[in-house]
């Protein structure tokens, strides 16, 4: 008998990972993250708990995994870079609040600290180098910072670790009242955004 198969991980490791994936979201959001155990997301997602270790490492490999899905889907902000600079504010904080607003998992992230570097590094290193990229010029570095900066507080105070201010204000409310300060933060006081042709 000729064996064709070639050689490294099975075929079905991927669909096997992203079912471990959803299994211990929906966990983590039911139980939180110390009421999780391995052995229960296994079960939930029809696997041996080895395949657990295999893919990530361990429990706090797995929650960093599952909420840094959840951090990209979150700040995709791809539709937002596009179009007009002098609606990138408005764009941008639509995004946000659009969707996180429809996130339930942001409450989880504040338990492990391990998620809110995860959180931070996605902010640092794809947020704000796209933001920069955008922008253009030679202080574009600085005024991307700025906007990461009011981008990354909206997130934080309002779904994160809410303030109690934030709680009664809608989502347009918010977008209202942080435009200006995102603006100045892309534009500067002064300075207008350039017109794109």
């Amino acid at each position: 008998m000729n064996n064709t198969r070639g050689r490294g991980r099975p075929p079905g490791n991927p669909p096997t990972k992203a079912r471990i994936t959803e299994a211990a979201r929906g966990l983590f959001l039911q139980h939180g993250y110390r009421g999780t155990t391995l052995r229960a997301v296994a079960a939930e997602a029809g696997v041996d708990s080895a395949l657990i270790s295999y893919h990530f490492g361990s429990k706090k490999g797995l929650f960093g995994e599952v909420t840094q899905v959840q951090c990209a889907q979150s700040l995709a902000l791809s539709p937002a870079l596009e179009g007009d600079p002098a609606g990138l504010p408005d764009r941008l904080l639509k995004a946000v609040t659009d969707l996180w607003d429809d996130t339930e998992f942001n409450s989880l992230a504040v338990q492990n600290e391990d998620v809110m570097r995860v959180f931070r590094e996605y902010l640092d290193r794809e947020v704000l180098g796209r933001i920069a990229e955008y922008l253009g010029g030679p202080d574009a570095t600085d005024r991307a910072t700025a906007a990461v900066t009011v981008i990354g507080g909206l997130i934080f105070t309002r779904y994160l670790n809410p303030l109690p201010a934030y709680t009664h204000l809608t989502s347009a409310d918010v977008r209202r009242i942080l435009s200006p300060t995102l603006r100045a933060a892309l534009w500067g006081v002064r300075r207008r955004p350039p017109r794109r042709l």
